[in-house]
């Protein structure tokens, strides 16, 4: 297998614990991949779970977001909780690394929701069509299910720190469809030109960004961007919110397309997708990943002090 490369051709670059670190990863990655599906998602989710969560720090960020959003849960409640979302992020990591097999496991998978007699016209008619979600279940399984039925849909991606392991995972994420664009004010761009020509693409927006705009997710303000709004007002897309659910099985998935989100201010429509994943939360709160630093309480509000003086002036 050819070294991969960059989206310029050229090596990647890193420390040699980078290169160290991405060389055990792709060991563990392809002993995994060649175990039957059972078997490899068992042990993914007790590696994670197990392993990698409590020396990683994800366990008690995940038990820390509980307590900032749900205090009344008990820390042996909480633990627990994160160890089912640690071990469903181990699943999910596996799964989207066997992205072609996640396709044809997803071609039989059932596929419901408002959303698709508005999805199927815009297919029909060539009008945009961008698919907004959160990490839940497993974020790539509803792209998955509509790949397996004949749609061509991009994205954007977060790039991974390790710009060895980046090299390979971005590769890995071009392989089910493309176009597929790195997170970032060119990538961005990127799928805001393929949207406008027609095209369909996915956007993650549950992360903390400190350029968003607060809104509550769970009760607590959340800095949320609202690019893929203005994507949406922009291309005059249809704005869809999806989620894949993992089933009690702990292998397969329901894809969920909710009814298109109406156009209006970007705010308000960051609100509405932002409740159809609190839904799902909601539901079920160990498919969400509680071990992202969602909300960073303390970093609002020293930056609400530093606004509040400011505003007081000298």
């Amino acid at each position: 297998m050819a070294e991969p490369t960059d989206e310029d051709g050229a090596l990647p670059t890193g420390s040699w614990g980078d290169w160290a670190t991405d060389r055990a990863l792709r060991t563990a990655i392809s002993a995994c991949l060649a175990l039957p599906l059972g078997a490899r998602l068992r042990l993914m989710d007790a590696l994670v779970s197990k392993v990698v969560a409590p020396l990683a720090g994800y366990r008690r960020r995940a038990m820390e977001n509980l307590a900032h959003v749900w205090p009344d849960m008990s820390e042996p409640e909480r633990r627990r909780l994160a160890d089912r979302v640690a071990g469903n992020a181990g699943r999910t990591m596996i799964e989207n690394y066997d992205v072609l097999g996640l396709r044809d496991r997803m071609a039989e998978a059932e596929v419901t929701g408002e959303g698709l007699p508005a999805m199927e016209a815009a297919r029909a008619e060539g009008r945009p069509i961008l698919f907004v979600t959160g990490h839940y279940g497993n974020f790539e399984a509803p792209r998955a299910a509509l790949v397996a039925r004949g749609w061509q849909i991009g994205g954007l991606y977060r790039p991974m720190s390790n710009a060895y392991f980046n090299a390979h995972y971005a590769e890995n994420m071009h392989r089910l469809s493309g176009p597929v664009f790195e997170q970032g004010r060119r990538g961005t761009m990127g799928l805001l030109r393929h949207i406008r020509g027609g095209g369909m693409g996915v956007l993650l927006f549950d992360l903390y960004s400190g350029k968003g705009e607060p809104i509550d997710f769970m009760g607590r303000p959340a800095p949320t961007l609202t690019s893929a709004a203005e994507i949406a007002l922009k291309a005059d897309a249809l704005m869809v919110p999806f989620f894949g659910v993992r089933l009690p099985d702990g292998q397969s998935f329901r894809a969920e397309f909710d009814a298109p989100i109406p156009h209006g201010e970007p705010v308000e429509m960051m609100k509405a997708a932002t409740r159809a994943l609190e839904q799902r939360v909601e539901a079920d709160p160990a498919q969400w990943f509680w071990i992202h630093r969602r909300w960073k309480p303390e970093r609002q509000a020293r930056r609400q002090r530093k606004r509040a003086a400011e505003r007081m002036g000298p």
